[in-house]
């Protein structure tokens, strides 16, 4: 960029890591679903549920935080993530206290499963376009990697907590305790979110002016020596144009296989590791452990994707994950899968190539569709996940119930997988074009 153009840009005051640190603070606390395999392994026996009723809540919440994208993604494009995001803890304080005072199946979904799980909708939709705004496209991976990391790392310190308060006072108590704690620590982070102006924004988007000024050069040349001006690649979809693009339903089937595959596992770790043939009573620790690899491959992945490229990353996730699903499903008390080391790092890249989805899909929205509509944009790509996580943990509860066992599911997901990774081979990047102007 010339001296001469960056002395006529207007100075402002940059916010992005203070943004960035927030956004992943408030994720911190809104990964509390998470832990549900903790929470539900220790509803207690007298409410009557059965494996499949304890699937409910967490399938619930994972829809309805997914649907709730799309009208809390506008929200965030035209109001800022301030607002948004407040709300967002307020809705998740009060869907916790609502599912602490009942033993209803049907009052807990209510509570957990539509109001908590708008709650999370409302603070995750307006913490990572609020923070990659603030950063030039060659950092989109890292910073949207760092912002979703801590819904990944949540389980660390949330799913021994969840525990040790259950135990120290009991379930529902345990729960209202969890509601207050996050409405209290998101509507307190939210105050400091902030988008950029417009004019920073569209400054780290296109930050080389210089290469847009020549750009306007030859257009103008183009069209005073009478020729077609060169048609340029579109730069920002509306949600309409987005959804007229092949692309976006190929992104929308591989998003629900890698996030429906690694929820499933998230949403019966616990009984999982429960099971007599692998006999690990520790099924917390394993959650924690799998939390970790959740947030760390959240970051990696979008760093390796700035890199290497968005494709190559998600082809080499979904190829692995369709690896260690197949592996936990002969996991045995008879073999080294069956072991506690094994488990452990069976759930810890489970969790990675989970939590890569979370860096890598945002970030190829913003790169295949723009930044000026981002958040409604990337709401509906999201719904993927809320589907996916919806169908993959229903079959696994079913299956259970039926079957005593998760192999069904656990093959289905690895099928699904592989598909995934066919189409990341497939995909390439939308070509609408901007008009053309002619003399």
């Amino acid at each position: 960029m010339s001296e001469e153009i960056t002395a006529g840009q207007p100075e402002f005051k940059n916010y992005g890591w203070r943004v960035t640190f927030a956004g992943m603070g408030i994720n911190l606390a809104l990964g509390i679903l998470y832990t549900w395999s903790v929470i539900s392994k220790n509803v207690p026996d007298d409410w009557g549920w059965n494996e499949d009723d304890k699937s409910l809540p967490y399938m619930i919440a994972c829809l309805v935080f997914s649907l709730i994208m799309v009208p809390a993604g506008r929200l965030q494009d035209k109001i800022g993530p301030r607002i948004v995001a407040t709300i967002g803890g307020i809705l998740v304080g009060l869907g916790f206290l609502i599912a602490s005072m009942t033993t209803s199946l049907m009052v807990f979904v209510i509570g957990f499963g539509v109001l908590a799980g708008a709650g999370i909708g409302f603070g995750y939709a307006s913490v990572t376009p609020s923070a990659v705004g603030w950063f030039p496209p060659a950092k989109t991976g890292l910073i949207a990697g760092i912002v979703v990391s801590g819904f990944g790392l949540a389980s660390v310190y949330a799913a021994p907590l969840s525990r040790w308060l259950i135990i120290t006072f009991d379930f529902r108590k345990a729960i209202l305790i969890l509601g207050i704690g996050f409405l209290v620590v998101v509507v307190s982070l939210a105050q400091l979110l902030k988008s950029p102006h417009k004019v920073l924004q569209f400054i780290m988007e296109y930050g080389d002016v210089g290469r847009l000024k020549r750009k306007a050069m030859a257009r103008e040349k183009a069209i005073a020596e009478g020729k077609p001006a060169p048609s340029s690649k579109k730069e920002d979809y509306t949600p309409k144009e987005m959804l007229g693009t092949v692309q976006f339903y190929m992104l929308w089937f591989m998003y629900a296989c890698g996030a429906g595959a690694g929820l499933m596992i998230i949403s019966k770790l616990a009984t999982i590791a429960a099971q007599p043939k692998i006999d690990i009573s520790l099924g917390f620790v394993l959650v924690a452990v799998l939390a970790v690899g959740n947030g760390g491959g959240r970051i990696a992945a979008g760093m390796l994707s700035d890199k290497i490229g968005r494709k190559a990353m998600m082809f080499t996730c979904f190829v692995l994950q369709a690896v260690l699903i197949f592996l936990l499903s002969r996991a045995s008390g008879e073999n080294a899968l069956g072991t506690i080391p094994a488990m452990a790092i069976i759930s810890a890249l489970i969790g990675a190539n989970y939590g890569a989805n979370l860096a890598l899909f945002p970030s190829i929205t913003k790169d295949y569709y723009g930044l000026r509509n981002f958040g409604v944009n990337y709401g509906l790509v999201f719904t993927a996940w809320g589907v996916g996580g919806f169908m993959l943990a229903k079959l696994a509860g079913a299956m259970y119930v039926k079957h005593q066992t998760f192999a069904i599911a656990y093959y289905g997901a690895s099928v699904l997988l592989i598909l995934a990774a066919i189409m990341t081979i497939l995909v390439k990047p939308p070509q609408l074009k901007l008009e053309t102007t002619e003399t």
